[in-house]
């Protein structure tokens, strides 16, 4: 096991990891909601043209709203798209919601996933699906919007208004598409008091419920009859579905994998499972992905809070040959850092983001990690990440997404009066 402590700063061995001026002529920009009173980046995707769509929630005079925008590749809003550039909804009349997810599918459709708040406590996962022009596609659930409601109400979950913006908690929401156009989407049940489970739903194209996939469209996943909560979701090439997220309290990393049909991989770590801690504290994956035969986990512990990546085999066990198979805890600054998603380079490199955590001391923060999980020293002066501060209070970056060309681009949001949503590039290389 290893901790990293990071504060000294070095002089640049070059120039990945810094801001990209030549983006938005300062590196960052703002994304645009008309209307709007606040906003903050969920999630980023890159369409065929290379354009980035933002996924977000919004405020407005009338509480909180999806949002999602398309800029161009230069960092400025694309006109074209919504309204000014944008996308500002509900998923049911009435309702409170929030945009988190963004994919462009094959078609050049864009497909949505946030959480509809149907009360001031409780959500449920919901999907919009727009054509490449940000109009609702008719054909998909309601006149383009779905809200997934299991029996038994499986797929409420709570709501999470108490926690500080940036910090993980209950709200969670990932989704991926096959080929064959079907929709995987994780969710969080909340039982009475504190009580969860994950839940593994797939949709049909058109937003019903998969009859094929577990016999009734979802699976329930509690590891060991404890609180299980899942962040992330993982297809993978050959069908089969990794989930990755938390047990128990204090937390362990959880990470499973199921059967394209929906059962239990059993041959996958222990009876399908693998729960773990980072040097005997609490675990939390927030994002889990696939690179060079192995998959890697990243996140945090807690007590104390640290930036946490863990590689596995394939098949779910420690890769040895990474430090020694255990969690790499990498500490930024005396107040805590966390990473939030990841994204695979083309030649197997890997780049994480997240953000240092505690009022004026939270800012961005990007590495670079080579495709055995260790560091990349050839990025950021040296150190293989590189801490941003964009303005004059709390910086979270929470989503992640690599051009064609290499540049790497970060998004999240910045506190100056309200919290606007941002988008950062820097330089890969």
């Amino acid at each position: 096991m290893t901790t990293q402590n990071a504060f000294a700063l070095l002089t640049p061995l070059n120039n990945a990891g810094q801001l990209d001026r030549r983006f938005a002529h300062t590196g960052i920009a703002q994304v645009y909601f008309a209307g709007s009173r606040s906003s903050m980046t969920q999630g980023l995707a890159l369409d065929a043209q290379g354009r980035l769509l933002v996924a977000a929630k919004v405020g407005t005079a009338d509480g909180s709203r999806f949002g999602l925008a398309r800029m161009l590749a230069d960092g400025s809003a694309d006109l074209s798209f919504g309204v000014q550039g944008s996308v500002i909804g509900e998923f049911a009349p009435g309702f409170e919601a929030m945009g988190a997810k963004v994919q462009v599918l094959a078609d050049g459709r864009i497909l949505l996933a946030g959480l509809h708040y149907e009360n001031a406590h409780r959500t449920l996962p919901a999907l919009a699906l727009f054509d490449a022009h940000g109009a609702p596609d008719p054909t998909f659930g309601d006149n383009g919007r779905k809200v997934v409601c299991l029996p038994g109400d499986l797929s409420i979950g709570s709501r999470d208004p108490w926690l500080p913006p940036g910090v993980p908690g209950a709200e969670a929401c990932d989704i991926a598409v096959q080929d064959d156009g079907k929709i995987l989407l994780i969710a969080n049940h909340h039982f009475e008091l504190a009580d969860h489970a994950g839940m593994l739903i797939r949709l049909t194209a058109n937003g019903a419920l998969d009859p094929d996939f577990n016999k009734r469209g979802f699976v329930m996943i509690r590891h060991l009859l404890l609180n299980t909560w899942l962040n992330s979701l993982l297809l993978q090439e050959d069908g089969r579905i990794i989930v990755a997220g938390s047990i128990d309290f204090p937390q362990e990393g959880l990470v499973a994998r199921y059967l394209p049909d929906g059962r239990l991989d059993e041959r996958f770590a222990v009876d399908g499972f693998l729960a773990f801690k980072a040097q005997g504290q609490s675990a939390m994956v927030s994002q889990v992905l696939y690179s060079m035969e192995h998959l890697h986990c990243f996140g945090s512990s807690r007590d104390p809070i640290r930036c946490m990546a863990l590689s596995l085999h394939s098949n779910g066990r420690p890769a040895s040959h990474n430090y020694a198979g255990h969690p790499h805890l990498l500490e930024i600054g005396p107040s805590g850092c966390q990473w939030s998603a990841a994204q695979c380079m083309a030649d197997g490199r890997i780049i994480a983001a997240g953000a240092t955590i505690g009022g004026i001391e939270a800012d961005f923060i990007v590495a670079r990690y080579l495709p055995d999980g260790r560091l990349d020293t050839q990025f950021g002066n040296g150190h293989g990440w590189q801490r941003t501060r964009l303005g004059r209070s709390l910086d979270t970056a929470n989503s992640i997404a690599v051009q064609a060309d290499g540049h790497i681009l970060v998004g999240g949001y910045s506190l100056d009066g309200n919290y606007r949503a941002v988008v950062a590039r820097y330089l890969n290389q």
